[in-house]
């Protein structure tokens, strides 16, 4: 056992800690999902959730950030307008290639020909004023401590410190200030995480809205599963039947 993260997780979560300890190593709550896809797919409910949540406009070009493994890409490419194209990103060429076969795999072949590949640092395209307002709407489900799986291997358990979630939360910043300056006037971002620290979720949504707040509009998701946070929602195993750890806000740029 972890100390450090044992104490750093029970003096977020207090004494419910225990109980969430535990739903996090029981399996996820998957779903098969099948709406617009040639084949089901495999993924949590919760990112079903999170992916719908990205509001469409009827034409124009998405941008799914941080898209590997491709469950939130195929979601949004299963129910997006014949007018819209999704470029799905993805900066590891190793996760890209599974990116890939899986759109291939589970996309029809109209559809597929509207979803683009690509392999850019999302955060680096932010500074470059060319691509400023480029897409009518962002998914960013960022990098970030996912507990669930630090928590059923022994290695990366062993590894944990509590600079972990500080250094996450430095490049999540990044990746979701450089979002919001790659979104259209009017578009939607939605910010995603499944870390378990409110330093990777409300703390950085925080800071978009210390930056650039006359430019926002809180934009509440539509689902009710989970628990409300200052900024969106969070969706503990604990408390949603498996689902999650999930974390999920969405704002509208001006």
């Amino acid at each position: 056992m972890n100390t450090k993260f044992e104490a750093y997780y029970r003096g977020i979560y207090g004494s419910r800690w225990e109980g969430l300890r535990a739903s996090l190593l029981e399996p996820m709550t998957g779903t098969a999902y099948i709406k617009g896809l040639r084949s089901p797919y495999m993924l949590d409910k919760a990112s079903v959730l999170a992916a719908l949540s990205l509001r469409l406009p009827p034409e124009g070009i998405m941008l799914d950030a941080c898209a590997a493994p491709g469950g939130k890409s195929l979601v949004i490419a299963s129910v997006m307008g014949p007018e819209l194209r999704l470029l799905s990103n993805e900066l590891s060429r190793e996760r890209r290639r599974r990116l890939t076969k899986v759109l291939d795999e589970h996309l029809d072949v109209e559809v597929r020909s509207r979803v683009i590949v690509s392999g850019f640092d999302a955060a680096a395209q932010g500074g470059k004023r060319g691509e400023w307002g480029r897409f009518g709407g962002i998914l960013l489900d960022a990098p970030c401590s996912s507990e669930r799986h630090v928590i059923q291997n022994k290695g990366a358990l062993e590894k944990w410190t509590p600079a972990r979630p500080r250094f996450l939360a430095k490049r999540q910043w990044a990746l979701l200030s450089a979002s919001f300056r790659l979104l259209q006037r009017g578009g939607s971002l939605v910010y995603v995480t499944c870390a378990l620290s409110p330093e990777e979720n409300d703390g950085v949504a925080a800071r978009l809205w210390e930056k650039y707040g006359d430019a926002l509009m809180q934009d509440e998701v539509d689902f009710r599963e989970g628990e409300k946070t200052q900024f969106g929602r969070i969706l503990l195993p604990d408390r949603t039947e498996g689902m999650g750890p999930l974390y999920v806000t969405r704002f509208k740029k001006r």
